[in-house]
């Protein structure tokens, strides 16, 4: 069964964000493994915005290893659809890849760092979405991901 990481800066406070959390992590265990790694967000006070990024940045690649395959949510990143983002995950599980470390930034984005490091980047919209919301969007979408790829249906 392939394995997934989700990084994500900061934790959840809000109980509807942990249920929606919780019941897509619950979907998506028929498919895949899946951890979800929170890393410390860094306070802005004192800091500069790239100090910042690049502290948050490397909270996250202490945890890759060398040959980790990773996917950054990033707003600069190729924006795709439903079908296109289970078409990739599908790729990836076709060349046998797991871990699938998948990381969303915290509120300043991502430090050079990080985003050299990464294989893809993927926008899921323009808009701007709270990190708490982005974590639900990108769960969901793994699970309709995986329901895509296995030709069920999806009507949720």
């Amino acid at each position: 069964m392939i394995k997934i990481n989700l990084y994500c800066t900061g934790s959840i406070k809000e109980k509807y964000f942990k249920d929606a959390i919780d019941e897509y992590s619950k979907r998506i265990s028929k498919y895949a493994t899946l951890s979800i790694i929170e890393t410390q967000e860094v306070k802005i006070q004192k800091k500069t915005e790239e100090e910042v990024k690049k502290i948050e940045s490397e909270n996250a690649l202490k945890r890759l290893k060398p040959n980790d395959y990773v996917i950054l949510c990033d707003l600069h990143g190729r924006e795709t659809n439903s079908e296109g983002f289970a078409g990739d995950i599908e790729k990836l599980l076709d060349k046998g890849v797991s871990p699938i470390n998948i990381i969303i930034a915290g509120t300043l984005g991502f430090g050079e760092l990080l985003i050299k490091r990464s294989n893809d980047r993927i926008c899921f919209s323009q808009m701007t979405f709270p990190h708490q919301l982005m974590r639900v969007i990108l769960l969901e979408q793994l699970y309709r991901s995986f329901k895509i790829i296995n030709n069920e249906n999806y009507h949720h």
